[in-house]
Formats: structure tokens, C-alpha cells, sequence
């Protein structure tokens, strides 16, 4: 087997047929083996019903795998497990491939004998963005863009996204495999279930490693943005958790701190709570909405602290 495409679910049957659809409109895949594997973590929807007819009724060589252990990590480790790709290929059941996106990514392996491979990621939301969401913002949407021309990325400031990654089955006999401790757990709307940080966990150990990664444009997807990824309450539990995982990280022993939080951080939290109302008063709040994320940040990182602190007592 050429390539193995994982798809991991949870009770969002709903967006497998345009998923599956816009599989079956590939090209150029004719001289290339290869299957999907759709990992349902654990849902209590029509997530298999849906599997299982697509897998008799179209095209596609689906295999569908259940995976009873919640959270996204398990779920693409078990995906790993199961499939007989010599490429592994993640995207998410939210995803909507472009028709030479799979024949990109197995010629850029090809090509270049790298360990990983990652594309475009756009947004197509069904409705208009708020005004308060700033192009800068748009990553937090699951939006990346490297640039209109190929080139090997470092895997530190530039590495695939999950919605988007490929990657050479000798790397996960190499560094192992995604770190069950970290990623998103449930259905993503709920605020503790909003973790993240396998993806950068991994690739980092790849880079290491000494591990080689290519960016390509035309390994190019769309994104569909769900309406609760549209509120500010999602945005600002991002940035909350982002902090909470940065202190969770920490291995430092701080000895300057108040309540087990960290001297620094104190000052930071003052600082980005000043710029955000200076430019509420000279901007508005949409656009200082960006600064009132970082207040958050530092909150989650306070949050964190302390909580470790009070279980060491």
C-alpha cells in the first residue's frame, strides 16, 4: 500500500459524505495504492452507519476502526497502528480535499525521500467572518499558508497542520507516536476539551530527530468552519488552555513565586491587560480582541501554576 489516509471522527457524521465525496474526485491516482481509514473515537452517532455505506456503495477502500479510548491522539495512534501505508495522511472529517492534493503530497515524498510533507489549509466558513476575527487570527481556524512556492520547512517555525500533514511511516518507528497526553478530547466546543499540542510536540521531536519536511501549495484543503468556532468564547478558551498546557510544561523550579505562580508572570498579566484597554480606547474592543486573548493566556498560565502548586502540598 502506496498510501493511508486517516480520518478521525467523533459525533460528526454529518460532515463524512462531503469528506468522502471530494475523495472520490481525485486525480491523477490511477498508478497509486491506497486506502482511508476512519477512526471513530468512540461516538454515539451515525458514525459507523455512515462508514460502512460509503465503504459498500462508492469507490472509496474504506475501512472503518473503532476507537474506544477519547481523544484525538488515541484515535490517530490507532489509525497509525492500523494502516498499511507506506505515506500515513491525516486530515480531519471537516476537511474538503482539492482534486491533485493526494498525488502532490505521494510525488513530493518521491521526490525529495523527506519525513514529512504539509500543505495549504483555507478557511470556508459558511457565513462571514466577525469583524473582530483579524487575518491574523485566522490560524487559530485552522488556517495555514506558507507561500505560493514549494520549500523544506524547518519543523519549528514551519510544520504541517493536523488538518493537513502527511508523514513517512519510518518516523513513528523512529520518535514514536503522538503523545496521548496532549490533544483535543470530545467534541471540540466544550471548554476542556479545547486542548491541543500534539501536533507541535511531534513535529518538534521530528526536527530533533534530524527529521527533513517539504511544504508544497498545491497540497492544498478547505477548512469548514462549524458556528461555534465563530464566537469569542472559543477563541478566548484557546488561548486560555495555550497557557494552561505552556505552565503544565514548565519543568523549571520557580523559586520567586506567590501562591506556586511564578514571579513573571505577574508583570506579563499587567502588560497585556494594558494594551488591551489602551486600544479598546483608541480602537474599539473588535479590535483589541486579539490583546484581551492574550489576558486570557496568562490567566490559564495562573490557573495552572497554582493548581500544581496545591497538589504538591
Amino acid at each position: 500500500m502506496d498510501i493511508s489516509i486517516v480520518i478521525c471522527s467523533y459525533n460528526r457524521a454529518h460532515n463524512l459524505p462531503e469528506c468522502f465525496e471530494r475523495l472520490t474526485e481525485l486525480e491523477g491516482m490511477k498508478s497509486i495504492e491506497w486506502e482511508i481509514l476512519l477512526v471513530d473515537n468512540n461516538s454515539t452517532d451515525d458514525t459507523q452507519s455512515v462508514s460502512v455505506r460509503y465503504a459498500t456503495s462508492s469507490s472509496l477502500n474504506i475501512r472503518y476502526i473503532f476507537e474506544g479510548q477519547q481523544g484525538l491522539s488515541f484515535a490517530r495512534n490507532k489509525g497509525i497502528e492500523a494502516a498499511t501505508g507506506k505515506y500515513v495522511v491525516f486530515i480531519d472529517d471537516d476537511i474538503r480535499v482539492t482534486p491533485i492534493w493526494l498525488r502532490t503530497i505521494y510525488d513530493t515524498f518521491e521526490e525529495f525521500g523527506c519525513d514529512a510533507v504539509g500543505g495549504r489549509i483555507h478557511i470556508e466558513s459558511p457565513q462571514s467572518l466577525p469583524a473582530w476575527i483579524s487575518p491574523d487570527m485566522y490560524g487559530f481556524l485552522g488556517h495555514q499558508d506558507f507561500g505560493v512556492q514549494a520549500h523544506q520547512m524547518d519543523g519549528y517555525n514551519e510544520f504541517p497542520f493536523g488538518g493537513n500533514m502527511a508523514v513517512h511511516r519510518r518516523v513513528f518507528d523512529s520518535i514514536g507516536l503522538f503523545d496521548t497526553k496532549l490533544g483535543r478530547r470530545g467534541e471540540g466546543s466544550q471548554s476542556d476539551e479545547l486542548f491541543k499540542g500534539e501536533e507541535t510536540d511531534f513535529f518538534h521531536r521530528l526536527a530533533d530527530s534530524g527529521g527533513v519536511f517539504r511544504y508544497h501549495p498545491d497540497i492544498l484543503v478547505l477548512h469548514k468552519i462549524l458556528p461555534y468556532q465563530l464566537e469569542k468564547g472559543f477563541f478566548l478558551t484557546l488561548h486560555k488552555n495555550a497557557g494552561i498546557l505552556k505552565a503544565q510544561q514548565d519543568k523549571h523550579s520557580h523559586k520567586r513565586s506567590f501562591l506556586g505562580i511564578p514571579l513573571f508572570v505577574f508583570p506579563q498579566l499587567l502588560r497585556a491587560i494594558t494594551r488591551y484597554i489602551q486600544q479598546v480606547f483608541s480602537d474599539g474592543k473588535n479590535s483589541a480582541f486579539r490583546k484581551r486573548m492574550n489576558i486570557a493566556y496568562f490567566i490559564g498560565m495562573m490557573q495552572a501554576y497554582r493548581s500544581t502548586a496545591i497538589k504538591l502540598k
